[in-house]
């Protein structure tokens, strides 16, 4: 692995518990890791560990198989070759675009300096902004003569701290996309830290869930939403619920039986033993009710919001417990309206009752 973390704890001194917590996870050359979670939980301490700016207590560090942090080693943040992209860029605002991106090249003469901040300002799609000032740019051009500046020492590693959060929602999403793209073309590796799952999504090739200092699960989105580690997992990608259950065996057969009607044909479901007399709890995304008024099972709905192609229906059964469903928006229902609806669960995902 190109970044290679273990066991890694971090302590905040004068605090009794761990920012970071037995942190293991890597990152393979010209991949992007995303860490994500609620505020508090320890993503950015742990990028700052990285960073060379927190000291490991314990577990290690290592990048291109240097360890770079340990209990017994911790080499300066200046010597890590690592580049970092801030929440609000640290642009110099006496200094113009040129300026600023070849603010780290100082070691090269004036002709390899020049050559290479016109590089990576074509590389980010701003060769036509060399001799503004950052007031005079877009948020989103801020943003990327902050990468270019980062990119233009050739780190070995590019660490980016929310650096989308202070961008109107829109400008977040194209501005991922379009960052993603750039660190592929550059052949980064890069650490990015957010709080917005779509961001996490849209720029990550790993993606780490984080709470209380610990990393829950890393992995691609597709296995965090359809195959969540951990129950805070669960609940904290994508939109779900979780239903009482019982998983029982008939003959060759499995099924789930729940309020919504029996899970069948599973394909990935734990066997009954798993659980005190099979007695679980199933994660039912909204993806996975569907929308259908000739179906026995009948629910309420309690809340809509609607998001233009769909509105997300929050739905109770008569049994008192509640789901939730994507459903398309020609399906304009009113708040109080019994609804048909069935289960489609292609990934059945279960938990011990909690």
């Amino acid at each position: 692995m190109f970044l290679d973390l273990s066991q890694l704890v971090v302590h905040y001194q004068g605090r009794s518990h761990a920012a970071v917590n037995g942190v293991s996870m890597g990152l393979p050359a010209g991949e992007i890791g995303v860490l994500i979670g609620p505020s508090g939980c320890g993503k950015t301490t742990l990028l700052r560990a990285v960073a060379g700016l927190e000291r490991a207590k314990s577990g290690s560090i290592l990048l291109e198989r240097e360890t770079v942090s340990s209990s017994t080693t911790h080499i300066p943040a200046e010597q890590r070759r690592v580049g970092m992209v801030f929440q609000d860029y640290a642009l110099f605002p006496h200094l113009d675009v040129g300026h600023n991106v070849g603010f780290g090249l100082m070691h090269l003469d004036h002709a390899q300096r020049t050559q290479r901040v016109a590089e990576v300002l074509d590389l980010v799609g701003l060769s036509n902004v060399r001799k503004r000032y950052p007031h005079e740019l877009s948020g989103g051009q801020q943003q990327r003569v902050a990468l270019a500046r980062a990119l233009a020492p050739r780190p070995r590693l590019l660490l980016l701290d929310e650096p989308f959060s202070n961008l109107d929602v829109d400008l977040r999403e194209r501005l991922a996309h379009e960052v993603r793209a750039i660190l592929k073309q550059a052949g980064a590796t890069a650490l990015f830290v957010t709080h917005d799952q779509f961001e996490a999504f849209a720029i990550g090739d790993r993606i780490g869930v984080m709470h209380e200092g610990r990393l829950h699960q890393w992995d691609d989105a597709y296995e965090l939403y359809h195959r969540p580690a951990t129950r805070f997992v669960a609940d904290f990608i994508g939109h779900g619920v979780f239903t009482r259950a019982r998983i029982v065996q008939e003959g060759d057969n499995m099924m789930v039986h729940t309020a919504l009607g029996d899970l069948r044909d599973i394909r990935e479901c734990p066997l009954p033993d798993a659980y005190t007399e099979g007695l679980c709890d199933v994660l039912l995304r909204a993806d996975d009710i569907v929308h259908d008024d000739a179906a026995p099972v009948k629910a309420q709905i309690l809340r809509k919001t609607f998001r233009g192609s769909e509105f997300l229906y929050t739905l109770q059964l008569q049994s008192g417990e509640t789901v939730m469903a994507h459903v398309p928006s020609h399906h304009d229902h009113a708040i109080g309206e019994w609804i048909g609806i069935r289960a489609e669960v292609d990934h059945v995902v279960t938990f011990p009752p909690g």
